[in-house]
């Protein structure tokens, strides 16, 4: 499709557009979320620039995410989120970052007005091209895409993926209206925030050139300008303008990052059920990317190159992150590394709304529901130990005491005036907004009540599948041993527990978990061979990180019998990788008590 023949750029304000979007920041940059590595490489850097300095030694010193290149350390990130937090670190007199906490209210001003930003521009984008490809469902598609998808929970963070998908797709509809010079400035500062946007640069590119021919002369010199910069950066930091930061990196990681392309592989199976069906995954956390996948189809009957490009930009970023050794990429709320093709995934929700409201509908409360309750726990400490519908469930039949209500995001950014109740203000908030988005267009739904039923077992029946998928047991086995068998109440036993991974594949996010019975004590702290080490004293959590394919590891730890202690004592122990558990053992002591 090229010249007139091609769909002028859809584009009309949705009914209610600033109350959602003002009720959708509400709920994605109310929280405030504890000082992470992201944070903190980032803010090292930003430094480093105001100094006029592209290394800063002693703030990386104490950093997860740093680079080393000849004596000095660096940040391992694209240095775009860098630059665009430096104005506001250095108007507000930032403390060096090493020293900062994330209760600190710069720390989330900066958040807010770099990544909080980009967050509401990419909501008001979908907003404004759904509402131009089905009148009357704008409104929908910004609830369904702001409170639906990962972009929420990232929202008021210093990952840069929010940012890079932002720029990115401003690229492509400026592209899409034939501003192609204006595209390839913004897709080349997409590419200084996340490397990996590089692909959606050659997709634009590409597109461009099937469209208008020549106009990819334009694109390119809109994109020279960031390029060059890049390389420049990279030639000063790192010796040579076609090294990048993850060439160098240093840490616990370094090694896997170093296999592949930067630790990107072929897809692994364990990856893939992580991605889509862990206990982060997309399809359980936001089963809306199946209507917005069927909207793209859909969409291509009339507008065929630009919903190629949409496809392509999602099916790129999820063989990525199904090849990344790390699907979450650490601490996060999910498959992270999608997040800059959400946006385009997203152009399909307009179409998905207009075709089939009800199944469309539905997947989106089963969208938000989650997402946002995730939006207020990710950070937690210990992580969630279930699927998110799982932890609802116990909120359910729990109450306060559930996981999930005990481990809320600890402080909104209302505690700083004075307020408490953010959670509760968040909720509220995100109720308004579905209300205010679905309830106009529920006469029209209405109309569709005979296939209410059908579809909400089908979505339960999706629901169900991923959640038992989520659950199958994993091929990691354990086995106990112990200095002894028989000790009398006071005698310290030995233990050595191993895990096995027999599975042909490696698995990340492992955990052993070792249950003590009332009447054994735990003397100090285990002792890993791998992993940053155990937590608890009755049920033991080591986190070992991964385990590569037939690799196995020793967890080994003392008890004391109490005085008290039963005539037998039944240590138990498993495995687990992200949401999934391995089959348990256990080793009985005789105490000879009783």
């Amino acid at each position: 499709m090229r010249g007139a023949d091609a769909l002028p750029l859809p584009w009309r304000k949705p009914r209610n557009e600033l109350a959602l979007l003002v009720l959708v920041g509400v709920v994605a940059l109310l929280p405030v979320y504890t000082f992470y590595a992201q944070d903190q490489s980032r803010l090292c850097l930003a430094q480093a620039f105001e100094h006029a300095r592209l290394s800063n030694d002693a703030c990386f010193a104490t950093s997860v995410d740093k680079a080393r290149y000849g004596a000095h350390l660096y940040s391992d990130k694209a240095p775009g989120m860098s630059v665009l937090e430096l104005p506001l670190a250095a108007a507000t007199r930032l403390p060096p970052a090493q020293r900062l906490d994330g209760t600190e209210f710069r720390v989330w001003l900066i958040r807010v007005a770099t990544s909080g930003v980009a967050f509401l521009l990419g909501v008001f984008l979908v907003g404004r091209t759904a509402e131009g490809l089905a009148p009357g469902w704008g409104g929908a598609a910004i609830v369904a895409f702001g409170l639906g998808t990962l972009y929420a929970p990232l929202a008021a963070t210093s990952f840069s993926h929010v940012a890079a998908g932002t720029t990115a797709f401003a690229a492509f509809l400026l592209a899409w209206r034939r501003r192609h010079a204006a595209a390839g400035l913004a897709v080349g500062a997409a590419v200084l925030l996340e490397y990996q946007t590089a692909a959606i640069l050659l997709l634009l590119g590409a597109y461009v050139a099937v469209r208008r021919g020549r106009a990819v002369l334009r694109y390119a010199a809109g994109a020279a300008p960031a390029i060059v910069l890049l390389l420049v950066y990279d030639a000063l930091a790192f010796g040579s303008p076609f090294h990048l930061s993850y060439r160098y990196v240093v840490g616990s990681y370094a090694q896997r990052q170093a296999s592949g392309f930067f630790g990107i592989s072929r897809p692994r199976l364990h990856s893939i059920h992580e991605v889509f069906v862990g206990n982060r995954g997309i399809l359980l956390v936001s089963p809306l990317v199946v209507a917005a996948a069927y909207g793209i189809v859909v969409l291509a009957r009339q507008a065929r190159a630009e919903a190629a490009v949409c496809g392509a930009v999602t099916l790129f970023f999820v063989v990525l992150n199904c090849g990344y050794f790390l699907p979450y990429g650490g601490g996060s709320p999910g498959p992270r590394f999608l997040v800059p093709a959400l946006p385009f995934l997203a152009l399909g929700l307009g179409p998905a709304f207009r075709r089939h409201p009800w199944p469309t509908s539905l997947l989106a409360v089963a969208s938000v529901v989650p997402t946002v309750a995730l939006t207020l726990v990710w950070t937690a400490t210990p992580p969630m130990r279930h699927t998110i519908w799982q932890e609802l469930w116990h909120v359910v039949a729990e109450g306060r005491s559930s996981h999930l209500v005990r481990h809320l995001v600890g402080k909104t950014a209302l505690g700083w005036i004075g307020s408490g109740g953010g959670a509760l203000v968040i909720v509220v908030a995100a109720a308004a907004a579905a209300a205010l988005a679905f309830l106009p267009r529920a006469e029209r739904l209405a109309v569709h009540r005979w296939r209410a039923a059908a579809v909400a077992l089908a979505a339960a029946a999706l629901l169900a599948t991923a959640v038992r998928a989520a659950l199958m047991p994993l091929d990691l086995r354990t086995t106990i041993s112990a200095s002894r068998l028989v000790a009398l109440p006071g005698d310290e036993v030995d233990l050595d527990v191993a895990l096995a991974n027999r599975a042909r594949d490696g698995f990340t996010h492992v955990r052993l978990v070792i249950d003590l019975p009332p009447g054994a004590e735990l003397l100090g702290a285990p002792v890993v061979e791998r992993g940053p080490g155990c937590t608890g004293t009755s049920t033991v959590t080591c986190d070992l990180d991964f385990l590569e394919s037939h690799m196995s590891t020793h967890v080994r730890l003392g008890i004391r019998v109490a005085a008290d202690a039963p005539p037998k004592l039944k240590v138990r122990a498993h495995g687990l990788a992200g949401s999934s558990s391995g089959p348990s053992s256990g080793i009985t002591l005789i105490t000879g008590s009783g």
